[in-house]
């Protein structure tokens, strides 16, 4: 029995706040409705409340001067923008530039690199033709390293006879630059 009796009281607790709120409820609602029928609530006229007082002339300055500053500050921007892509389509208009002669620069290169090369190739074939003792005369007046460059593009048997007519020191000299040519090529 006790456990109704305790149930009980809480129930009559809940249903005196239920009530309590339920007219405090109704007497802010049946208030608002009497005013709002003698016209007392105030019609959105999109002006503000008689109550509002108007914004502080300070305010209004101080706001006006930071629009001020930002539309200036945003000019400026703008002009900096102006003049960056400017700069940038410099840029690019040099880099085409630089990359066009770059293109030239190297079929220019080609070109004289194949004209020294096809001189090479005809002044070794000159020296192939030639009596190995002239030849050799014309060796032995060389700096080893330049009759060497020639001697390596020759067939071997027209280096051999060249070789053979030479000076045993020019000769030898030839020989050694020949041999380590290719010593510090790699090997894998």
């Amino acid at each position: 029995m006790r456990r109704r009796a305790g149930r009980g009281a809480l129930i009559v607790i809940a249903l005196l706040f239920a009530s309590s709120g339920a007219l405090r409820l109704g007497d802010g609602l049946g208030a608002g409705l009497a005013r709002a029928a003698e016209g007392a609530l105030p019609q959105d006229t999109g002006a503000p409340p008689p109550d509002c007082p108007p914004p502080p002339e300070d305010l209004a300055r101080a706001l006006k001067l930071r629009e001020d500053r930002l539309a200036v500050q945003e000019a400026a921007l703008a002009d900096r923008s102006a003049a960056l892509a400017l700069a940038d389509q410099a840029i690019a208009t040099r880099l085409a530039e630089l990359e066009a002669a770059e293109i030239e620069l190297r079929k220019t290169l080609a070109l004289a690199d194949g004209a020294a090369e096809g001189d090479l190739a005809r002044l070794t074939t000159v020296y192939e033709a030639m009596k190995p003792k002239d030849a050799a005369a014309l060796f032995d007046a060389m700096e080893a390293g330049f009759a060497a460059g020639f001697l390596g593009r020759m067939r071997p048997d027209a280096a051999a006879a060249v070789l053979a007519g030479m000076t045993p020191e020019k000769a030898y000299a030839v020989s050694a630059i020949l041999a380590g040519r290719n010593a510090m090529a790699p090997k894998d």
